[in-house]
């Protein structure tokens, strides 16, 4: 049987906010082609990790590789998309606009989107949905359709690593289902996607690996081997129980 390549490996990372560390020692190996969830109590370091792997957040010690490589030079390999909270809505810019954004690290920032790209955005924007909505300014969106719309963008740079964090936050249960339907589609093309999660009832439902996260690493895997009991309970420091679909 042929193994998957590591498409993120992490070593000995450690990640430290006014000398008080938030990620202590991650040791983590990612492969190709899995759904991964990372979860953990609030404060864990979870987004701090996606983050630190992406390069916005610098380390004080350890590596980060993209398919063995460093990610400056696999960036373009690589889509991120970012807690809602950390986005200003009021930024005075469609929904095509936004999504088009996502271009710019294949064509660089002088080179201006053509009728390819433009293309490209609006199909992102009917895979999500959001095409009727394609010229409102985002500010006007529901929470659920704005991130629709960085889902799209996200999807636009046919990345190889899609990284999200917490994407189903402050969204209704059809925009959800909506995401998590295309996530499954991607990942059955050979994508690789990292998910910061907080609901843990549809951890089993939804993804095929997960990492348990609490400054340090408590368990990965794939979910039918990790997902269970013990590692709640060390995650978490409280006796967990979770209905576990086996």
């Amino acid at each position: 049987m042929k193994e998957n390549k590591i498409a993120i490996r992490v070593d000995d990372l450690t990640v430290a906010y006014n000398y008080k560390p938030v990620l202590w020692d991650i040791d983590l190996k990612v492969p190709e082609g899995v759904m991964m969830a990372i979860v953990g109590p609030n404060g864990a370091g979870k987004s701090t990790l996606i983050k630190s792997i992406l390069g916005i957040v610098k380390p004080i010690a350890g590596s980060v590789s993209v398919f063995e490589k460093p990610y400056k030079k696999q960036r373009k390999l690589v889509a991120y998309v970012p807690q809602k909270g950390s986005v200003d809505w009021d930024f005075p810019t469609t929904a095509k606009d936004v999504v088009l954004m996502g271009t710019y690290g294949h064509l660089g920032w002088v080179k201006r989107p053509g009728l390819k790209e433009k293309k490209a955005a609006l199909e992102a924007l009917e895979k999500v949905g959001m095409l009727p909505f394609k010229d409102r300014q985002i500010s006007q969106l529901s929470g659920g359709q704005q991130q629709r719309v960085f889902l799209a963008r996200a999807l636009v740079q046919d990345a190889s690593i899609y990284f999200m964090d917490e994407p189903f936050q402050g969204v209704d249960a059809t925009t959800e289902i909506a995401i998590i339907n295309i996530l499954k589609e991607l990942r059955k093309t050979g994508k690789t996607l990292i998910v910061v999660h907080h609901d843990l009832q549809t951890v089993p439902e939804y993804f095929d690996w997960v990492t348990f996260v609490n400054v340090k690493k408590i368990a990965t895997g794939p979910v039918k081997d990790v997902f269970n009991d013990d590692n709640l309970t060390k995650t978490y420091g409280i006796n967990y129980k979770v209905a576990v679909n086996k």
